[in-house]
């Protein structure tokens, strides 16, 4: 308990009684407590009873753990550390505006660095997959270089919004640069993707050609012309070709071999097979062998007529006959 400090009155005359509150004290290394209660090396006073401290202001302990630090100190805190931070940026910017010192421009260089990662992802977002964001980001560095050196603090400008701009204009020119196809072929063929979104959304169907260069108000040779010039457009790296994507084959198996038997010509072909081999068994046995001599024995008619016994005319007859035949069971066929 504070103990009552006596203290002159308003008058001067006397003396009154009144309390004191102690002032805060910085707890200090624990030492041992007298048992009447007085400090001992400047230790603070704690009660007899229970030793807890009665100084305000020095951390409370419950059974030796420490009270949680308020909520309201912290956020305190950390509106104090941005309020530092800016202001030690703005004291930055003004000192560079004086001296133009490159260690200072390096120092702006690696605080806002953070926003040429973010515009390098941004941009390479719609770039093929052989882009890679690592040389965006190199070429965005020079970007922000270029603003930080060209950036005007007293005209009351928000720095971010210039950097981010001037950030995203170089990466673009660094891509234009390093584009083989003109500028021109890559307009056209942004023309051509929206003429064909415009045409597909009219007519619920892939255009044709024809009503693709009616679209475009060109000519169908030159359109022709255009998808010439529009595939020098399509490339892919070499490393792709061989480097297993995300379902596990590469792109090089993917490729058309034109040496390889179609298997949907082969079935076909293995059915038309069947159905011709059905449709000649069925003939009557003169067309049947009309057929066979002619088509798979590879003889003339008048070949065929002295095998059979008849006159050159009257295998032809036969042969005409026996190809209507067929054409109508295949015919029935088919629409089976």
């Amino acid at each position: 308990m504070t103990e009552p400090t006596p203290v002159p009155d308003a008058a001067g005359g006397g003396s009154r009684t009144a309390t004191v509150p102690p002032e805060p004290v910085v707890p200090a290394p624990a030492t041992k407590q007298a048992s009447n209660g007085h400090r001992q090396n400047g230790a603070p006073r704690t009660e007899a009873s229970t030793g807890e401290t009665s100084e305000p202001g020095a951390d409370t302990h419950v059974n030796g753990t420490p009270a949680a630090v308020p909520t309201a100190a912290v956020t305190r805190a950390d509106a104090r550390s941005g309020d530092d931070v800016e202001a030690g940026i703005v004291a930055l910017w003004r000192s560079y505006g004086e001296s133009h010192d490159q260690g200072q421009r390096d120092r702006l260089v690696l605080h806002y660095a953070p926003l040429v990662k973010y515009v390098a992802g941004r941009v390479g977002t719609g770039l093929p997959a052989h882009v890679d964001v690592a040389d965006l980001i190199q070429s965005g560095i020079f970007g922000l270089v270029d603003a930080i050196e060209k950036f005007e603090p007293e005209r009351g400008l928000k720095f971010e919004t210039y950097a981010m701009q001037r950030i995203r204009g170089a990466i673009l020119d660094d891509l234009r640069s390093q584009d083989w196809v003109p500028r021109s072929v890559r307009s056209r063929a942004r023309d051509v993707e929206r003429a064909l979104e415009r045409l597909g959304a009219k007519l619920q169907r892939t255009p044709t050609d024809r009503e693709l260069a009616a679209e475009l108000k060109i000519g169908l040779a030159e359109l022709r012309e255009l998808y010439g010039q529009l595939q020098l457009t399509s490339v892919v790296a070499l490393d792709e070709l061989i480097a297993p994507n995300k379902g596990g084959s590469s792109l090089a198996e993917s490729l058309p071999d034109d040496a390889a038997e179609d298997p949907v010509a082969s079935l076909v072909d293995q059915d038309s097979r069947r159905q011709l081999a059905d449709a000649i068994a069925q003939l009557a046995e003169r067309d049947r062998v009309v057929v066979t001599l002619y088509y798979f024995e590879n003889l003339t008619l008048a070949e065929i007529g002295k095998v059979l016994g008849v006159t050159e005319s009257r295998v032809c007859q036969l042969h005409t006959r026996a190809v209507l035949r067929l054409r109508t069971k295949l015919n029935e066929q088919s629409e089976a």
